[in-house]
């Protein structure tokens, strides 16, 4: 038994979280996977059709088998070429179906989708239902492997309210006609689709349902794909899990902490076992693409549990297997997952992009990649050359070596230019570039690297975020940095940080402008990161940066880089001032933690609050300031927060006589360029309130009563008229139904909610399936689905706000699914709380504020949610801790 000890969980989970998507990106590339359906590229039916046509298409096989794709697609195309002039449809949807498969294994998507949709229209066409379901299948994990879940699962299943699949649908076409291989996969490629969207549950249902019909059959093949499928399953799992942990740790709550390891291990448990079975029927059947691509997927759990003799063992056995196969894309890729794979990452590893392996593998890695780059070369791949190459520079750049690095990174991009699909990996090797250039304090040289590997990012950006779930969880390792670097860069041009607790200003207003720039940049694609394939994110044409003022209004933009923080303010007049503090990250957000886990505890209520990190947090972001904010007049503060800040309300800062919020409206908003800034139009407001009031159960959670909803919802239909929906009225279906037949300024949703560091698991709890009498998770995605049909209406949404939601302490990206929900939905503005908030406070604000806002046309949202809070504190007794007042924030448009 290979499973950590009790008292090592806690240093494992930070080190399984640095290791876990090690190989993302390239398992991603390497879409070898053993298909779900068994994939026989077609020959027969066309050979004696025509022969110049039957000759093309078994050249091409031959060439598909020694791993020549390209040469492969350019025979199939002309046999495609011939069929299409002598009219002979079956023999075209033939060759179709096989560069539909192809194009989607050298990463083709688009073409892959408009084959497989050729294909089904002409199976349509002479009723042949079987090869239309089957196609479905196929069609659905294309879909699948660009980040589209949905998509897939409507072609698969396409569920009504009681989960009947559609009659229309691939799995009840197999059914139907019987057809137990295409029944497989179908609920194999099912059970994918619901893990991309998190329903772990109906995942292994579908996962095995599948496995019943591949034993029963006994095709090894379909076995192994399945097994892998319910491995990535329980790997996803555990990832949640372990994520999970952090945030539990981070919040101080070391218990829970310990429990979720001890689940996610077990779940690590449960992948091994599959894996297992794979590599052994892989290996009996001389799969040894297959048994290769297990091994891949077992290492890194044998490393993140401290076997690391069996992944010796494995490594070893895989370095034999890539002998073994054919000179071609696949072995490519492999080798890059092998080299990576050659050690476990160092514990307290940053970044697992950029880690160096040590020494003593730094050889075997070098002789490996230059292999796999000339096997890229002779069979002219060149996304796989680039990648070759780009790893291979990575070496040399761990050896310092940055001369020959140059020379190799510069190859990279070379190669990558020669072919459209491989523009991919550019923004990599311009990082890569960037490295190599800070290392050898060549600065203005690092700078126009790395700004050109942003500019790449932001071009591909929604394909590089969304296409598959394992990148989304790679993006703080191979994305984020990108943009923190360069902004540490960009702040090392300006003069030292002093020891005097001043604002500085900038000795080129244009570089501190560009690092604005720099970081709404990599806000907008945290969010497309965070909201997936889904959304559709784009920036507001609003105007420059540095036009982006308001009377009695400033701007605070927050860093956090891996030795400091800088704020960097922006003031009506247009001026920008900065401050840094030198302190480490990981200082840094312990501060934050802690200060969030003190504005939580009421335990302090007899005693009073005790301020003290909450005035070191003031000293750090607001004194600096405060003398020009006074001189300005200054009235409303807007951050526009980074990281772990997202976690705190600004509201709870101490300068040692009062909070900010009696200072200052505040109000934060995402990103500057996603915000759209109109003034509130009171013109027949009308609100739509939804809530929970009565206790639900989740997923075997029980979710107790918000006992005053009922106060709270009927308190703000008293101020702004509208309608209410209470819980069982409150579902999915009645949402829909009235945003249908009214319009609505504003929603109101009081009930449990929570954000999750994966969207996947960020909802809110809704009123019983009128069918299935158990109560409904609502996902984000689905509510932001329904706003935003309603608001596509020309209708526009002033607020949607969100009383009982929680984000996890300590967890930057829920904070960060809290903060983009507004803009996901289409509203202007969002209300919401960071944790449950207790007793009546809630109830009391809402209403306040509501009131104010009505009853007053010249207050902003900012200023009644100001003076809401205020009047709460002002109550004195436990109303005067910041748990009860602090909790709701104004998100996006504070006018």
């Amino acid at each position: 038994m290979f499973f950590l000890k009790r008292k090592d969980y806690k240093s494992r989970w930070r080190y399984w979280l640095a290791f876990l998507f090690i190989s993302s990106l390239t398992f991603c590339l390497w879409l070898g996977d053993v298909p779900l359906i068994t994939k026989r590229l077609q020959l027969g039916i066309v050979r004696a059709q025509s022969p110049d046509a039957s000759q093309l298409m078994q050249q091409g096989l031959e060439f598909y088998q020694t791993g020549d794709l390209k040469a492969a697609i350019e025979r199939w195309e002309k046999a495609l070429n011939i069929y299409q002039q002598n009219k002979n449809v079956a023999a075209e949807a033939i060759v179709r179906e096989n560069l539909a498969l192809v194009y989607h294994e050298i990463g083709q998507s688009e073409q892959a989708i408009i084959q497989w949709q050729q294909v089904i229209a002409y199976y349509r066409r002479v009723g042949n239902l079987q090869r239309v379901g089957r196609s479905l299948t196929e069609l659905a994990q294309v879909y699948s492997s660009l980040g589209q879940p949905i998509k897939a699962i409507a072609l698969l299943c396409n569920p009504d309210a009681s989960d009947n699949c559609s009659s229309e649908s691939a799995l009840q076409i197999a059914q139907m006609h019987k057809d137990f291989i295409g029944e497989a996969a179908a609920l194999g490629s099912l059970g994918d689709a619901n893990r991309l969207r998190g329903n772990y549950l109906l995942t292994i249902t579908n996962l095995e349902k599948s496995l019943a019909i591949a034993n029963k059959l006994n095709i090894p093949e379909l076995r192994v794909s399945v097994f892998n499928s319910l491995a990535n399953a329980h790997i996803s799992q555990a990832l949640v899990k372990y994520r999970r942990a952090d945030s539990a740790t981070q919040s101080g709550d070391d218990e829970v902490a310990k429990k979720l390891v001890d689940e996610a291990q077990q779940q690590d448990s449960q992948a091994l076992k599959y894996l297992r079975q794979s590599i052994e029927i892989a290996s009996s059947q001389n799969d040894v693409a297959g048994e290769m691509r297990s091994h891949l997927r077992i290492i890194p759990l044998y490393y993140r549990n401290n076997a690391n003799t069996e992944a010796a063992n494995s490594l070893q056995q895989t370095i034999n297997l890539l002998e073994r196969l054919p000179e071609s894309r696949r072995r490519v890729y492999a080798t890059i997952d092998l080299v990576r794979l050659l050690q476990p990452v160092a514990r307290g590893t940053a970044s697992s992009r950029i880690s160096c392996i040590q020494p003593d593998a730094s050889s075997k890695a070098t002789v490996l990649l230059e292999q796999a780059v000339a096997i890229a070369d002779k069979i002219k791949d060149f996304r796989a050359e680039s990648f070759a190459l780009g790893e291979l520079g990575h070496i040399y750049e761990c050896r310092q070596e940055y001369s020959q690095a140059l020379l190799i990174t510069n190859k990279a991009i070379l190669v990558a230019e020669q072919g459209l699909k491989a523009r991919d990996s550019l923004y990599l090797w311009e990082w890569q570039t960037g490295r190599i250039f800070k290392a050898l304090f060549k600065t203005s040289e690092a700078i126009s690297a790395y700004q050109r590997a942003i500019n790449i990012i932001d071009t591909i950006r929604r394909d590089i975020l969304t296409a598959n779930r394992d990148i989304q969880f790679d993006f703080r390792d191979t994305i984020e940095p990108i943009y923190r670097e360069l902004v540490g860069l960009k702040l090392s041009l300006e003069e030292p940080q002093k020891t005097a607790n001043k604002s500085l200003v900038s000795k080129d207003s244009n570089n501190i402008t560009s690092i604005l720039q720099t970081m709404d940049s990599l806000k907008l694609a945290e969010l497309q990161n965070y909201f997936g394939n889904d959304c559709i994110i784009e920036p507001l044409p609003q105007g420059n940066l540095e036009k982006f003022t308001y009377a009695n209004t400033a701007f605070l933009n927050t860093i956090i880089l891996e030795d400091r923080v800088t704020i960097i303010v922006t003031l009506p007049n247009g001026k920008n001032r900065w401050n840094s503090i030198s302190i480490s990250r990981q200082n840094f957000i312990d501060t934050i933690n802690q200060f969030r886990r003190s504005l939580e505890d009421r335990g302090d209520e007899l005693s009073g609050y005790d301020t003290t990190i909450a005035k070191q947090i003031y000293q750090w972001l607001i004194e600096p300031f405060a003398e020009e904010f006074q001189q300005l007049d200054i009235k409303t503060l807007i951050f526009v927060q980074d990281g772990i800040l997202r976690s705190v309300p600004m509201a709870t800062l101490y300068d040692g006589e009062k909070y900010l919020i009696q200072k200052y409206g505040i109000a934060t908003i995402p990103s500057i360029n996603l915000t759209d800034i109109q003034p509130l139009n009171r013109q027949k407001l009308r609100l739509l309130a939804l809530g929970l009031t009565v206790d639900a159960k989740i997923d075997n959670n029980t979710y107790q009563p918000l006992s005053d909803v009922d106060t709270e919802i009927d308190g703000v239909l008293d101020s702004i008229p509208g309608k209410k929906l209470l819980n069982d009225d409150f579902n999915s279906d009645r949402l829909k139904t009235e945003l249908d037949k009214q319009a609505y300024s504003i929603i109101h949703i009081a009930t449990h909610g929570e954000f999750d560091t994966g969207l996947e698991n960020t909802f809110i709890v809704t009123g019983k399936n009128p069918t299935t009498g158990k109560n409904q998770k609502l996902s984000f995605n689905e509510l932001e689905g329904l706003i935003r049909k309603f608001t596509s209406n020309n209708q526009v949404l002033e607020l949607l706000t969100l009383t009982a939601c929680e984000t996890a302490a300590g967890d930057e990206r829920s904070a960060l699914g809290l903060a983009g929900v507004a803009i996901q939905a289409g509203a202007k503005s969002t209300l919401a709380s960071l944790w449950a908030i207790p007793d009546n406070s809630t109830a009391q604000i809402a209403i306040s504020f509501y009131k104010k806002l009505l009853n007053n046309p010249n207050i902003s949202k900012a200023e009644a949610l100001q003076s809401a809070q205020i009047e709460l504190i002002t109550k004195g007794g436990q109303f005067t801790h910041p748990a009860y007042w602090s909790p709701l924030i104004l998100i996006g448009n504070w006018l």
